[in-house]
């Protein structure tokens, strides 16, 4: 068997890393293009700058990771001339990053602005329609060149962000393990190595000993060791754990849901986190670690019911057009070692959800 994993080329992070930006650049290109959050625009542009201090030249992100918006900002970066792509911002406007680099064949430089996804460090960018429901994942031939986290600024942003992406986090070693068992492969489409299911466990060990540390100093807006080690295991370790390693019923539940409008307004970890509480029950996991799953959850505030993703009114037969989303032919919800159904992952939700009801 031939095992694989893949990784991003550099990872820096560290409280006021953003000002090593213009030197990375500056390692991959000479006329670097910057694809900005515009709800972040104002606190990070004045530090794109290049090594010799000039601005980079930016554009605002659309909103969705979308054909049509990859093929707005690829035309941009291409009529200036632009060799080297960065990112700044959260999970989508990164994605876009590196699909518009993709366009290109040019380097990416991702700069999160949130630790909210595992979007990162990842060769993957996650298309969606330009209405938000979600279309399909973009495969890319190599990792990013540079992930560049400044914990400052991770720290200045909602602390809801954090908790989003330790929900995102939480998946990470119950797929890489369901992939693991069944011998499943990851996003290179072969096996993963005992590295990558090491990565993912100390991503779910890491979330229960300094996840709620972390939150605490969020909300407080400062870097602690504790924050800068959540940054990571969201950052970091969930977006190896889960390439690397693989997915499986977790985010296939969570694609299923985008199908339901009402689950627009919440975060894609917040969404994911309902979907790694129905994973412990449809694969069965021990009682223990179910009720160790939701106790975490809670105490972070990550969602425990579909309440709180806008679904507490949702009927079976809408739960059930998720459901079948969710095992759609080529769906990652096939990499599990149990038995899948739509039926099945109808009843997991709603049994996740009892006892979401149960343990509030």
């Amino acid at each position: 068997m031939i095992a694989t994993s893949i990784f991003p080329g550099r990872y820096v992070q560290g409280a006021g890393a953003l000002e090593a930006v213009g030197e990375e650049a500056a390692r991959l290109g000479r006329k670097p293009f910057a694809i900005v959050d515009a709800a972040i625009a104002r606190m990070v542009s004045p530090s794109l700058v290049g090594k010799d201090g000039a601005p980079m030249a930016q554009n605002a992100f659309g909103g969705e990771c979308s054909d049509p918006e990859i093929e707005r900002l690829a035309g941009e970066a291409r009529g200036m001339g632009a060799d080297v792509i960065l990112g700044v911002g959260g999970g989508k406007a990164l994605d876009t990053a590196k699909a518009v680099a993709h366009t290109l064949k040019a380097p990416v430089i991702i700069v999160p602005t949130l630790a909210s996804t595992d979007a990162p460090t990842s060769a993957l960018s996650v298309i969606y329609t330009p209405e938000g429901a979600f279309s399909r994942y973009l495969f890319l031939p190599r990792n990013p060149d540079v992930v560049l986290v400044d914990s400052a600024i991770i720290a200045r942003a909602p602390a809801r962000f954090l908790v989003a992406g330790m929900g995102d986090a939480l998946s990470t070693w119950f797929e890489a393990e369901d992939c693991r068992v069944k011998g499943a492969g990851n996003m290179t489409g072969r096996a993963g190595n005992s590295t990558a299911y090491a990565l993912a466990r100390l991503c779910y060990d890491t979330l229960l000993e300094y996840g709620e540390q972390a939150l605490r100093a969020a909300e407080k807006q400062v870097v602690t060791p504790a924050l800068e080690r959540i940054i990571e295991a969201n950052t970091l370790l969930s977006g190896l754990g889960f390439e690397s390693g693989g997915l499986s019923a977790a985010h296939a539940i969570h694609n299923g849901l985008t199908q339901l409008h009402d689950t627009h307004a919440y975060w894609h970890g917040e969404k994911v986190a309902i979907g790694t509480q129905a994973l412990t029950v449809l694969g069965g996991r021990p009682p223990g670690l179910i009720d160790e799953v939701f106790e975490f959850s809670a105490a972070i505030g990550l969602p425990t019911t579909l309440n709180q993703i806008g679904l507490g009114a949702a009927t079976d037969a809408e739960l059930m057009k998720a459901a079948q989303a969710a095992c759609a032919e080529g769906e990652t919800i096939h990499n599990a070692p149990y038995a899948v159904s739509p039926e099945a992952v109808l009843a997991a939700l709603r049994t996740a959800d009892a006892i979401g009801h149960a343990q509030g």
